[in-house]
């Protein structure tokens, strides 16, 4: 099953766009999956099981490098972008 998720998220720091940016580049680390950068939010598009995984990843290598922050995720299974 594909799925689309949008993460937004809100580092509980004075210093908020390093942790930010940092987190955009380990989502495009992840070669199985579309990325998509606006200003408020990043979009990932792929299978099921393979987005999820890069939330998951990803919010513990977060906490890891750069602290507590807030994230605000939507996910929209079966639904892919400009079909």
């Amino acid at each position: 099953m594909k799925i689309t998720a949008e993460i937004s998220m809100y580092p509980l720091q004075h210093e908020f766009v390093v942790p930010i940016k940092s987190v955009i580049n380990k989502l495009n680390s992840y070669k199985d999956l579309q990325v998509n950068t606006f200003i408020t939010a990043t979009t990932l598009v792929g299978d099921y099981d393979i987005v999820m995984n890069a939330i998951k990843e990803t919010l513990a290598w977060s906490y890891e490098e750069h602290g507590t922050a807030v994230f605000v995720t939507k996910l929209i299974p079966g639904y892919e972008p400009g079909l």
